[in-house]
């Protein structure tokens, strides 16, 4: 039937939706519904793969439009939250232009209320559209990934707002707003999406202990710290999925 060869597509295609309105929720600040709507497209991210697979309906076509949906959720929208968080942190303030529809008396009309420096948090989108086509082009990247897989990086970075929102710490605020601390970041988010560091893959063959322990170590010690430190667990499941990729890959060799 039509509809079953394209139902992975129509999923893949939410996936986009959801990042495009977390783009512009992300451009006005409202970080926490862009992270809803992000969330929600790493979800049909996710989704639409098992169900091609499960399906049997997998393409090319379902490849490259899985990746065109995954630059705008896990790369634009990633690139525009470190954008604001970088303009933020050098103290330039948030400034909406509410005095014209439409103006167009100046190609760069608009460009001076950001910060020079904050452009640098699209170095993230960029390096998330290089990990995106070489992904494509590399088959070996199936059962496991070399470097950090895009939704993932976006989760490490749009961790941050939420982190500031919901833990309440003064402490931890001002390291996040701390414009070194964010380049940091930035620059580690765009190594790790582009290195070649064996992480594995959440994609389950069976369901037994034996053959996933990894994963299950990991969703388990995962929930455990999201229910001990909410948001601030993100990236603390980042660091511990790259150091548990590294044990187990140093143990089966």
């Amino acid at each position: 039937m039509a509809i079953k060869r394209h139902l992975p597509n129509i999923i893949t295609l939410l996936n986009l939706f959801s990042g495009s309105i977390a783009v512009v929720l992300a451009v006005q600040n409202y970080f926490v519904s862009a992270a809803l709507f992000m969330f929600l497209g790493i979800f049909f991210d996710f989704f639409d793969g098992l169900v091609a697979r499960k399906l049997n309906v997998q393409s090319e076509l379902g490849l490259q439009l899985d990746s065109l949906a995954d630059m705008v959720t896990s790369g634009l929208v990633p690139g525009v939250v470190m954008f604001k968080l970088l303009n933020w942190a050098v103290g330039h303030p948030i400034v909406e232009n509410t005095d014209t529809l439409w103006d167009s008396s100046s190609i760069f009309e608009g460009l001076h209320h950001y910060a020079p420096l904050a452009f640098i948090g699209f170095f993230i989108t960029l390096a998330s559209a290089y990990r995106l086509a070489t992904f494509n082009l590399d088959e070996e990247q199936q059962a496991s990934f070399k470097g950090l897989p895009t939704p993932a990086n976006a989760l490490l970075i749009i961790s941050l707002p939420l982190i500031m929102e919901f833990q309440n710490s003064d402490t931890i605020n001002a390291i996040i707003l701390n414009p070194w601390f964010l380049i940091v970041v930035t620059v580690l988010s765009c190594y790790l999406l582009n290195s070649g560091i064996p992480l594995f893959a959440l994609k389950f063959k069976d369901w037994s202990f034996k053959s996933n322990a990894v994963r299950y170590v990991f969703i388990i010690l995962s929930i455990i710290f999201i229910v001990l430190f909410k948001f601030l667990a993100i990236p603390l499941i980042i660091v511990f999925y790259v150091l548990l990729s590294l044990f187990s890959k140093s143990i089966s060799t």
